[in-house]
């Protein structure tokens, strides 16, 4: 993918997640790691209104070369690119948003270490897999960028790598080789969100039997 081209494609996702509610207002980011530096969406700005040119260029440092003023969550994104690539080199795009559903399971009491969802449906686990919840930190807070790090590093040296962190009270992050496939992962954990809390009761989640069926078939990474 080209610069232009990805310039084109981060509007493009913004505009149909705007459209379809997954994000809202200035809320959420998308950045894009190209061979020599990053694009990522400007600060406060509706990513259902972007424009191309406009985008922030950041050098690979992380100095702004041109374009607006870049998010503040580049920090975060360019460490989840250092510590993701280790177990998939083409991870090109970090998606994060708001999304209602996902903030919403991190309001109700949870344990420390708890995951966002249990394994609930086959495409939950094949499109997504496990998402660990970070703790609370301020928007932009240099320990939540650590905190992410070592998830994407505990999970990988596991053997399952993820392609999600929930951020408590704040959203999702995902990634992936695409921004096309980084938003089908958004969707597909935020429609998985709200299945869950709209559940009640509560349905049991997959057996162990049937998820190391989607291993074998499919190469599920949970």
């Amino acid at each position: 993918m080209t610069e232009s081209e990805a310039r084109d494609e981060i509007c493009r996702v913004g505009r149909s997640l705007f459209a379809r509610g997954y994000v809202h207002a200035t809320a959420g980011n998308i950045s894009v790691r190209l061979d020599d530096g990053f694009l990522i969406t400007p600060t406060d700005a509706c990513l259902g209104f972007l424009d191309p040119a406009r985008l922030a260029r950041l050098d690979a440092q992380g100095v702004q070369t041109g374009g607006d003023r870049a998010s503040k969550t580049i920090a975060l994104h360019r460490r989840i690119y250092a510590a993701a690539t280790r177990f998939d080199a083409q991870t090109r795009c970090v998606i994060h948003t708001h999304s209602t559903h996902c903030v919403a399971l991190t309001l109700q009491p949870h344990a420390e270490d708890e995951e966002l969802l249990p394994a609930l449906t086959p495409y939950f686990v094949m499109k997504v897999g496990h998402v660990p919840v970070i703790p609370y930190h301020r928007p932009g807070a240099d320990e939540a960028a650590e905190a992410v790090a070592q998830a994407i590093e505990a999970r990988g040296a596991q053997g399952t790598p993820i392609r999600a962190v929930m951020l408590e009270r704040l959203g999702p992050n995902v990634w992936h080789d695409t921004p096309a496939a980084a938003m089908a992962t958004l969707e597909e954990l935020e429609e998985t969100a709200k299945l869950w809390g709209s559940a009640d009761p509560k349905p049991a989640e997959l057996t162990a039997a049937q998820i190391d069926e989607l291993r074998r078939h499919f190469g599920a990474r949970w």
